[in-house]
């Protein structure tokens, strides 16, 4: 799962790995196969519905305050990749699509104001995902959000055609002024 996910292609023998294998890919492969902390909960193994299964492409992440005002939060032209497995396994991904890069050309090297925006123009979690009737259920292993980690979420949906939206109660920022989120995304066909 992780493999597929993450993009690996791992040569893998029935007597273990290829002498080819790298250190990292090792690595993954000793991950994939430690359940403890990707094992499914039971409650997502059921109600992972056809259609949610699959690749979606990011629409829009805005912010909505009670006073009606919009926040693009990762600008006009949001990028980001939602992945669902039938198993409801998930990994998504949302960034600015323009952001600055690093003066030093290295991440351990940054500025605070280069750290501030690395951190506000992206956000990524992994996790699982369900729905039933009107609902979207998930739990979020990790997040690069780190309050985020190990949170479980109940919201309401809608879909129309191959587009998905949904609300996040309290966002990764704006929450302590009453923002909701809004995410819309639209299912990558063939």
């Amino acid at each position: 799962m992780i493999l597929a996910l993450c993009g690996l292609a791992l040569m893998l023998s029935t007597g273990g790995v290829e002498a080819s294998t790298t250190a990292s890919e090792k690595a993954v492969q000793r991950a994939d196969a430690t359940t403890t902390a990707l094992e499914t909960p039971m409650a997502t193994r059921e109600g992972v519905p056809a259609w949610l299964v699959g690749a979606w492409t990011l629409v829009r992440c805005d912010n909505v305050y009670p006073d009606g005002r919009l926040v693009e939060l990762y600008g006009p032209n949001p990028q980001g990749l939602w992945i669902i497995d039938a198993q409801g396994h998930y990994m998504m991904q949302i960034v600015r699509a323009e952001r600055g890069r690093f003066a030093a050309n290295d991440k351990s090297k940054g500025t605070s104001d280069e750290y501030r925006a690395a951190s506000l123009d992206t956000n990524a979690h992994y996790g699982w995902v369900s729905a039933d009737g009107a609902q979207l259920h998930t739990h979020i292993a990790h997040a690069s959000y780190p309050n985020w980690d190990g949170k479980d979420g109940n919201t309401s949906y809608i879909l129309q055609g191959n587009q998905l939206t949904y609300s996040v109660a309290k966002p990764t920022s704006g929450a302590s002024e009453g923002a909701r989120g809004v995410v819309v995304w639209r299912r990558l066909t063939n």
